[in-house]
């Protein structure tokens, strides 16, 4: 049997998890469907999604992912074979023909379908009717959310706009009718509706935090309950500040006299203006930290805010000032020859 690496087939890392492994099907069963293709390109579409279909048949199913991981293309022999894929040439082929004339090289199209989509379906084939899937439970959706700084202190109310999978009404969920794979979800088993939700997100969350939002997922099929939403949490950029996790730099502008006597300023922070007691003899540089004023960290605590020191000059100096640091300069100058 020839080797197919159905990881690359499905464009996925052998380490996938089994919601990337769907997605990625669900992808390129879109894609490679054979009615959205004319002409030669439908014939190699139609290519395309069998051995999408074939590999989603073994990697979305725990038990056969782990055999095939273990034996390759003979993950159906049993764990008593070795499987070494360099020792193996030849191949094996089938073509799709339509909706509901398959030829698979004597593996017979309701054996194919059994595999893929299930028992229900092939009874169903054979006249044995299609048994219905009520009351299924919506998928649950990822999503993404950016944060302001200030929104993740103290909360938000946003508005997002989502693209959620719904269980395909035309096939039950089940990637296939009567007529072989379902055309109203191109075989996937969802449809994709846009909706608008109101989300409300408590103060305190952290970058890399995970909110569950019960019930805003996709619509369920029957009585079946929506799924949920699950929003996960990222700080957007801000010009003011650093992002390192729940920290936060900063540089903190300074005049020579107050690196070399020392100074009270006032610093801005997400969580208001603190009063900083710079230290004679700091230099540039040099980082001072402030702790608990930076993000929200979980377990109700924050990280902290460090603040890089930076020398400027000022330039509107008097003739006095200038004066002054000649005087240093000469100081310095005396110094180095003794």
């Amino acid at each position: 049997m020839k080797y197919i690496d159905y990881y690359e087939t499905l464009g996925v890392p052998k380490t996938a998890s089994d919601k990337e492994i769907k997605q990625a099907y669900r992808k390129l069963a879109r894609k490679h469907h054979p009615d959205l293709h004319q002409g030669d390109a439908k014939a190699e579409a139609e290519e395309k999604f069998k051995l999408i279909n074939e590999a989603y048949e073994v990697l979305g199913d725990p038990d056969k992912r782990a055999k095939y991981d273990k034996l390759g293309m003979n993950w159906k022999a049993g764990d008593e074979f070795n499987f070494d894929p360099s020792n193996m040439d030849g191949g094996y082929t089938y073509t799709y023909q339509g909706p509901s004339d398959f030829d698979l090289g004597g593996f017979g199209f309701s054996d194919f379908f059994a595999n893929i989509f299930g028992q229900d379906f092939a009874r169903s084939r054979q006249g044995g009717g299609r048994t219905r899937r009520a009351n299924r439970k919506g998928e649950d959706v990822d999503a993404e959310i950016s944060l302001t700084i200030d929104e993740l202190i103290h909360g938000v109310e946003k508005e997002m706009y989502l693209s959620a999978p719904n269980v395909c009404a035309a096939c039950e969920g089940q990637r296939v009718t009567q007529r072989g794979v379902c055309r109203a979800c191109g075989g996937t088993g969802v449809t994709e509706d846009t909706k608008t939700v109101k989300v409300k997100v408590p103060a305190g969350l952290y970058p890399g935090a995970s909110l569950r939002l019960k019930g805003l997922g996709g619509k369920g099929y029957g009585d079946g309950p929506a799924g949920d939403l699950y929003l996960h949490i990222r700080a957007a950029q801000n010009p003011s500040w650093q992002i390192d996790g729940s920290d936060l730099e900063a540089d903190l502008m300074i005049y020579p006299d107050q690196a070399v006597l020392g100074d009270k300023v006032q610093v801005p922070t997400p969580h208001g203006q603190v009063q900083l007691k710079i230290q004679p003899g700091v230099h540039a540089g040099q980082r001072l930290r402030l702790k608990n004023k930076g993000l929200p960290k979980g377990g109700g605590t924050f990280g902290d805010l460090y603040l890089r020191i930076r020398i400027d000059i000022p330039k509107d100096q008097s003739e006095e000032e200038r004066e002054l640091y000649r005087k240093i300069h000469e100081l310095r100058q005396t110094a180095k020859a003794d």
